[in-house]
Order: structure tokens, then sequence, then C-alpha cells
């Protein structure tokens, strides 16, 4: 039975050696954002449970929000 293009991919996808995975080592290239917007808050994420957590002021509550990490 013939296969299709999807099937050569899933194929190449198992090949051994094959990693999508970064090395150790590599830093990625800081990228440069421009956005518009409202109003800006920089602060330090806290820790809470498995997760992160910043709180903004409550009249922020229902709005949209980009979160982009700086370093």
């Amino acid at each position: 039975m013939p296969r299709n293009s999807a099937d050569k991919e899933k194929e190449f996808d198992r090949s051994p050696g094959r990693t999508d995975e970064q090395p150790v080592d590599h830093i990625p290239a800081k990228v440069k954002f421009e956005i518009y917007g409202e109003e800006m808050i920089e602060k330090k994420v806290k820790s809470s449970g498995n997760s992160g957590r910043v709180y903004l002021p409550p009249n922020w509550v229902g709005h949209q929000v980009k979160i982009i990490r700086i370093d």
C-alpha cells in the first residue's frame, strides 16, 4: 500500500538522533517588540505554587494585557 506524505513525516519524526530541543548552552537573542497601549507597569514576578504571579491594579480587571519577559 503506498504511503502518503503525512506518513512520511511521521516516519521522519521518529528517526533516531533527531531532536527539536535547543542545546543547553543556547541563549536566545533579544527581540524588539513595538506595541501600543494605555499604561505600562514594570514588576517582578513573584512565586506562587508551581507558577508565577504578577499583581495588577484593580482598575485593570477585565482589560486585555500583554506580558513580555525582559530578562
